[in-house]
């Protein structure tokens, strides 16, 4: 088995001359840019706490009803 922290300082060596080589004229998001993605995330995150606030109250159990059975029954029978 190999050295690993020759591996590393190969993998190091080539890197840096990467890092080095980046173009200024390239646009990037930066500060405004991450800005912008966080109050984004944490309107997100807001609507989903107050959605799941509101989905909390609903009841999703229907209450019979008798009237609309009695009325089918009815005209059910008279056919």
């Amino acid at each position: 088995m190999h050295d690993m922290s020759a591996s590393v300082s190969l993998a190091v060596t080539h890197l840096v001359p990467l890092a080095k080589e980046v173009d200024e004229n390239k646009v990037t998001p930066g500060v405004l840019g991450f800005i912008v993605f966080a109050v984004l995330a944490l309107a997100v995150w807001g609507l989903m706490k107050s959605m799941n606030k509101h989905m909390q109250k609903v009841d999703f159990k229907e209450a019979p009803d008798h009237e609309d059975r009695a009325g089918t029954d009815a005209t059910a029978g008279r056919g």
